[in-house]
């Protein structure tokens, strides 16, 4: 009988850890001051009379300064447009990109009323499961017509969790971030997506860098 094969790894022996990836990295000191950074933003449910409405499309946008430091950047943020307006911001002498801490609480506080659960206990099983469970994967970024090398970091934080029950089907919640260092504050995309075992979907909430002509 052949010999099982070996379990395989979670992160690529040459790959970064997550979390330092994803919040110790220097993101911002590719953006040029005085530019402008803009996201694209989806959100859209399936969950029947649930807290989310009708799919949501906007934008946040970063209007970026240099700052005290040569490799942070001051940045003002408009989080959304008209009603769906959320006050962020501004942040000083950020070497890192605040739009992934933008994204995930926006996304815990929808989350956490669907599940009338407590936001911190979301955020910490997020942040474990960043640490602990992320796959991490180098992959190719389509970038102003050509490809560039980045990261694809992949967790699953609430599998096995003690409160899956609670997690109304949600449980496998699979959060995907995507960077790359060629692109202005490495974030790619951010996406959260939980589906039902046939297929239907719960929740699909993604944020994408905005590439400009040009």
């Amino acid at each position: 009988m052949a010999q099982d094969a070996p379990a395989p790894t979670k992160v690529n022996a040459a790959a970064p850890n997550a979390s330092d990836l994803l919040f110790e990295a220097p993101q911002m000191k590719n953006v040029t001051p005085g530019s402008t950074i803009t996201y694209d933003y989806l959100r859209r449910s399936g969950i029947a009379k649930g807290p989310y409405g009708p799919p949501m499309t906007d934008t946040i946008v970063f209007t970026v300064d240099a700052a005290k430091v040569p490799d942070a950047r001051n940045i003002r943020v408009t989080m959304f447009s008209g009603f769906n307006r959320v006050p962020a911001g501004p942040f000083e002498d950020m070497p890192g990109n605040p739009v992934i801490s933008l994204f995930l609480e926006n996304h815990l506080r929808g989350l956490a009323k669907l599940l009338e659960a407590n936001p911190r206990y979301l955020k910490n099983a997020i942040r474990k499961g960043l640490r602990d469970k992320a796959v991490v994967t180098p992959i190719k970024v389509t970038f102003q017509g050509r490809e560039v090398d980045g990261w694809r970091v992949e967790t699953k934080p609430f599998e096995g969790d003690a409160m899956t029950e609670r997690m109304r089907g949600m449980a496998n919640m699979t959060y995907t971030f995507v960077t790359a260092p060629d692109v202005p504050g490495e974030i790619v995309s951010i996406e959260a997506q939980s589906k039902t075992p046939d297929g239907g979907e719960l929740l699909e909430e993604k944020l994408s860098y905005e590439q400009k002509a040009g």
